[in-house]
Parts: C-alpha cells; structure tokens; sequence
C-alpha cells in the first residue's frame, strides 16, 4: 500500500508548478515534454497519469497480501522493462512516449528491483506462513 500511496503522490506532485518546473513545457506525451519533476526527472502528463494509475492499483491490491506481492512483483518487472526501453531508445528519441531521461531511467530501475525484492521477500513470509498453520 506504501508504494501505491507514494506513486499517487508522485503522480498529483507532477502536475504542479514549482514542483514541476518548466511546467509550461510540459506536454501530453513525448520528448519534447521538457518539465522536470524536481528539478531531475522529466516528466509528461501521460507519465504522471500512468504513475496514478499505477497507484492506484497498488492500493486496491494490497487489500490482501498475495495481492500486494503481485503488485509488487508485476509492476516491479514493468518498471524494469520500462526503464530497459528508455535506456534502449534514448531521451531525445520519439520512441520515447513516457519523456523518461536518464535520471527516470536509472530510478525506475532501481524502484523495480526494490519492487521485486519486497515481494519475493512477502512471498517467503506467506509460504513460511502457510507452513506453520
């Protein structure tokens, strides 16, 4: 649920201005979306709404625990991909739907391992926990 709530944080912050800077660049998609959530990522308004989407789900599926490891688990992987794409295609590409930098690369990678770890780390629990029932 913490990371869904911090995605949706994300999301909202990336749509304000001063948090947001050079906002009046920030366009629909793409990489001439020149905002840049703090100062370092840049960002689009499709990226922000996918961050709340994500979000979103992650705090519906963590009504249960193999529902939050499965949110953790899949979209770790997709922040991965997603990240692997970006570095694939370059920030000035006009593959580069999401407008991800090298600073969005490189964090998306890191948070999908992060992902990842957390819920081979929930999904251990729960099999200890089903064997000592």
């Amino acid at each position: 649920m913490g990371v869904g709530i911090v995605l949706i944080i994300v999301g909202i912050l990336g749509f304000i201005p001063g948090i947001t800077t050079q906002y009046s660049e920030l366009r629909f998609f793409g990489p001439d979306s020149r905002a840049m959530f703090l100062g370092l990522f840049q960002v689009s308004m499709l990226l922000n709404i996918v961050q709340l989407v994500i979000g979103a789900t992650g705090v519906g599926m963590s009504r249960n625990a193999m529902g939050a490891r499965n949110f953790l688990m899949g979209f770790g992987l997709l922040y991965i991909v997603l990240s692997i794409y970006g570095l694939i295609v370059g920030v000035g590409s006009a593959a580069n739907f999401l407008s991800l930098n090298t600073m969005d690369n490189w964090t998306l990678m890191v948070l999908g391992i992060v992902m990842i770890g957390a819920g081979w780390l929930m999904a251990r629990h729960l099999a200890d926990d089903a064997r000592t029932r």
